[in-house]
């Protein structure tokens, strides 16, 4: 799959502080890439030089396969965790302002902001200043700034902030429809359901350093631990007992005649033989292979690399 950026060997140090030390990977172009850690790991650092804000003190970052240069600026946009509007400033000759900044002619910026106030139901509000609106109608109106620019690559920090539900939901479909048109979406973000639900690929970073990479269901099945969940009726002790020495029992409840259990085979003990040894002993209801979510592999890595 092409790279639409390249993140190799980068490094960065204020004042002895060791923001990120030899931090390389790629994102695939047309991807929703997850940039994830903890505070303080080194995430926001990486996304100020993506945007040029700041610059590596060694190695380098490339845009489609060439070093990232200025000319680059108008085809990223960002939503930072922390909000940057005019309060004093109308809705429309706001985001009108940062998308000349960002490049677009004025008949087309325009064009886009109609599209985009109807979009998201504020095209009675373009002529309010900023500060009259509420925190969620103005996380929009930065939301359509972001965008209104058609970028190549959109870097969301915390775009759900603020954001009820149904707020959230919308954000959540136009982030489906950037990846569905083509653009490339970093994603940071410390709520890792949002991750599962929405990133293709993630990139974990802990105390300035690379300690994870790779497609979030390659990683999920990487640290699954051969356990099974099972719901049926019938013989629950019988089966227990036939399983003893291929199977570890983690957990078991029983309600209204119908057993849930937990087992963690020993290999060379395999699902197949589990399944066939259960329809011995009773009726199958439910029978899946369990998984570790996001959250507990970001805690067990972070955890695990604290030093």
């Amino acid at each position: 799959m092409e790279h639409i950026l390249n993140i190799q060997n980068v490094s960065k140090v204020y004042h002895k502080h060791v923001a990120l030390n030899d931090v390389s990977f790629n994102v695939n172009s047309g991807a929703i890439f997850g940039l994830l850690g903890p505070n303080g790991a080194g995430k926001t650092s990486l996304i100020r030089m993506i945007n040029q804000i700041t610059y590596p003190d060694t190695g380098q970052i490339l845009f489609q396969n060439q070093p990232l240069q200025s000319k680059h600026i108008e085809r990223i946009g960002y939503l930072p965790e922390e909000r940057g509007l005019y309060k004093k400033m109308k809705v429309a000759e706001q985001i009108l302002y940062f998308a000349q900044l960002k490049g677009m002619a004025l008949q087309s910026a325009q064009k886009q902001l109609n599209i985009w106030l109807d979009k998201f139901d504020i095209q009675n509000w373009k002529h309010k200043k900023i500060e009259e609106l509420s925190k969620g109608m103005q996380q929009k109106v930065q939301f359509i700034i972001t965008l209104i620019h058609q970028p190549k690559i959109v870097i969301l920090d915390e775009p759900f902030s603020g954001f009820d539900p149904i707020n959230a939901q919308l954000i959540k479909n136009e982030i489906a429809e950037l990846k569905k048109n083509g653009s490339t979406i970093i994603f940071s973000t410390h709520n890792m359901d949002s991750v599962e639900e929405l990133c293709d690929d993630i990139v974990l970073i802990n105390k300035s350093q690379k300690i994870l990479e790779g497609s979030v269901k390659n990683i999920k099945s990487n640290y699954k631990k051969n356990q099974f969940k099972i719901t049926f009726t019938g013989n629950l002790l019988g089966f227990i007992n036939a399983l003893c020495t291929n199977c570890k029992l983690i957990d078991k409840t029983t309600q209204h005649d119908e057993h849930a259990i937990i087992l963690e085979l020993n290999p060379p003990y395999t699902s197949n033989q589990l399944l066939s040894e259960l329809l011995n002993y009773g009726t199958l209801i439910s029978f899946h292979e369990i998984l570790p979510s996001m959250n507990e592999i970001f805690l067990n890595e972070v955890s695990d690399n604290t030093y």
